[in-house]
C-alpha cells in the first residue's frame, strides 16, 4: 500500500497511486513499507530489466500490474546504462542512450508502460499533465506519442531551456501539445499541482501526472542504481558511492530509495546548480523555498524542490538527514570550466548537469576521499550545443535518435503563468 507524505489521505494501492499522481491532501504517494534486500537475491539477475523485476516485484505486490512487471520491464527498460571509467575509482553511469537522450528516458517509458496496462476502457483520453524545466517533457512525449486513449499537456518555462530542448518539446505534435510559459519552472510545476488538486476540472478532463512527483518515475529509478551497484559489488565486493546532479530531487531519491532497500550503495552526494535550497538547508539552514534562478544546467533550475517532501519521510528528523547527505552548488563558471577541461582531463564530454556532479566529486577527491564513485551523467551534451560549442571550439556529435528529433518540425503554444489559463486550455480537446 501507498501513503501520503502529509498522512492526510487513505492508503492505496500502487495502480491508484500511479493513476493519481498527487495524493488528495496535496502529499507524494510512499509506500507503506520497504521492502529489504541482500546482493545475492539478485543472483543470476544480469540485465538492467532483470534486476528490475527483482527489485519492484515487493513494490508491485497484490496489485493488477504484478502480473505484467516483467513485460514492463523490458519494455521500458530496452536501453544500455553504462558506467564508464573516466579516472581512478571514478566512472560516468551514463544515462542518456534512450529515445531522447536524458536519464528521463527510463521513468518516462517505464510509467508510459504502466498506464497503457491500467487505463481504464471507459475513459475515452487520459490527459498526462507535466512540468519541464528542460528533459522531462520530452521524454514523456515520446514515452505516450500516438498511444491511443492519452494526450500529452507539457509546459516550460519559456526562454529558459536549451533551443534543442525546446525543439524536442515541440516536434512530436500529434497528441502531444507544448505550452511554453512566460515565467520560470516552478511556477509550471505550482499550475501542474492546482491541476491535479482541481476535482472539478478532473471530472470533466482526467488527468494524471508525469513529472518526478510521479511514482511511476520514482520507482523504475531506483533500477539503474542498483544495477550499477550491483555490478561494481560483484567485481569488487565494496559499496559503490554516487554523485548527482539534482534539481527536483527525483533522480537523487532512487538512489536513496535502493539504499534503503539494502543495496549496496554507500554515500550520495547531491550537487545542485547556483540554485541554493538544498546546500543551505544541508549547511544548517531552515528548508525554505525560493525564486529559481536561471543557469546553465536549466533543467536543474528549481527553487521549490518537490521532492523534498519524500526526503523528509525517508529519514526521521532534519538532523538525521543532515548527518547523512550533503548538497554542493555549482556556479555557471564553475560549469564551464569543468566542460572545457572534461575532454582533456577524463577523455569525455559531460553536458552542464553532468558537470556540476563532476565538480562536487572532485571537490571531495581534493579532500582526500578515495572510494570509488559513478558520477550520474543525466543528458547527452548535443543537447546543450549553444553552451558547450563555444567552451571546446569544437561541434558536439548528435546522437542519432536526437538528430531524428531535431528534423522534424516544431511547435509550441504561448502561455501565461496563470492557472485559470491552463484551467480553460486543459477543457479544449
Amino acid at each position: 500500500m501507498y501513503v501520503s507524505t502529509r498522512r492526510n489521505a487513505p492508503p492505496v494501492g500502487l495502480g491508484n497511486a500511479l493513476a493519481a499522481g498527487l495524493a488528495p491532501d496535496g502529499g507524494l504517494y510512499v509506500p507503506h513499507t520497504l521492502p529489504r534486500f541482500t546482493p545475492a537475491d539478485f543472483d543470476g539477475d544480469e540485465t538492467l530489466a532483470e534486476v528490475a523485476s527483482r527489485l519492484l516485484q515487493p513494490f508491485f505486490e497484490g496489485d493488477a500490474l504484478a502480473s505484467h512487471l516483467q513485460a514492463i520491464c523490458r519494455e521500458a527498460l530496452d536501453f544500455p546504462v553504462p558506467r564508464v571509467a573516466i579516472a581512478p575509482r571514478t566512472s560516468l553511469l551514463e544515462l542518456f542512450h534512450g529515445p531522447t537522450a536524458a536519464f528521463k528516458d527510463v521513468g518516462a517509458r517505464f510509467l508510459a508502460a504502466c498506464l497503457a496496462r491500467l487505463r481504464a476502457p471507459d475513459v475515452a483520453t487520459l490527459t498526462v499533465l507535466v512540468a519541464t524545466s528542460g528533459d522531462t517533457g520530452a521524454a514523456v512525449a515520446a514515452a505516450f506519442h500516438r498511444r491511443p486513449g492519452f494526450r500529452v499537456v507539457i509546459l516550460y518555462p519559456d526562454g529558459r531551456v536549451s533551443p534543442r530542448q525546446a525543439h524536442q518539446l515541440g516536434c512530436f505534435g500529434d497528441n502531444v501539445t507544448a505550452l511554453r510559459v512566460a515565467g520560470s519552472f516552478d511556477d509550471c510545476q505550482t499550475m501542474v499541482k492546482q491541476a491535479l488538486n482541481d476535482e472539478a476540472l478532473k471530472t470533466a478532463v482526467p488527468l494524471t501526472s508525469a513529472n518526478s512527483i510521479s511514482l511511476g518515475r520514482l520507482l523504475p529509478q531506483m533500477t539503474y542504481y542498483a544495477y550499477s551497484a550491483l555490478a561494481h559489488w560483484r567485481t569488487n565486493g565494496e559499496t559503490l558511492n554516487f554523485a548527482i546532479p539534482t534539481g527536483n530531487l527525483g533522480n537523487a531519491m532512487g538512489a536513496l530509495l535502493a539504499r534503503a532497500c539494502g543495496l549496496p550503495i554507500g554515500n550520495v552526494l547531491l550537487a545542485t546548480n547556483a540554485n541554493r535550497v538544498l546546500p543551505d538547508f544541508f549547511d544548517g539552514a531552515d528548508y525554505m523555498p525560493r525564486a529559481s534562478l536561471a543557469t546553465l544546467a536549466n533543467a536543474m533550475d528549481v527553487g521549490a524542490p518537490s521532492n523534498f517532501e519524500r526526503l523528509r519521510w525517508l529519514f526521521p528528523g532534519d538532523d538525521v538527514l543532515r548527518a547523512t547527505l550533503r548538497a554542493e552548488a555549482v556556479d555557471d563558471a564553475q560549469i564551464r570550466e569543468v566542460i572545457r577541461i572534461s575532454v582533456e582531463r577524463y577523455g569525455h564530454l559531460v553536458c552542464p548537469h553532468t558537470a556540476t556532479a563532476v565538480q562536487v566529486l572532485e571537490h571531495r577527491r581534493a579532500q582526500g576521499d578515495d572510494r570509488a564513485w559513478d558520477v550520474v551523467a543525466t543528458a547527452h551534451p548535443a543537447k546543450f550545443d549553444t553552451v558547450i560549442e563555444p567552451l571546446i571550439g569544437a561541434k558536439v556529435d548528435v546522437p542519432p535518435a536526437l538528430s531524428t528529433l531535431l528534423e522534424r518540425p516544431a511547435i509550441s503554444e504561448p502561455m501565461a503563468a496563470d492557472y485559470v489559463a491552463l484551467r480553460d486550455r486543459l477543457h479544449e480537446r
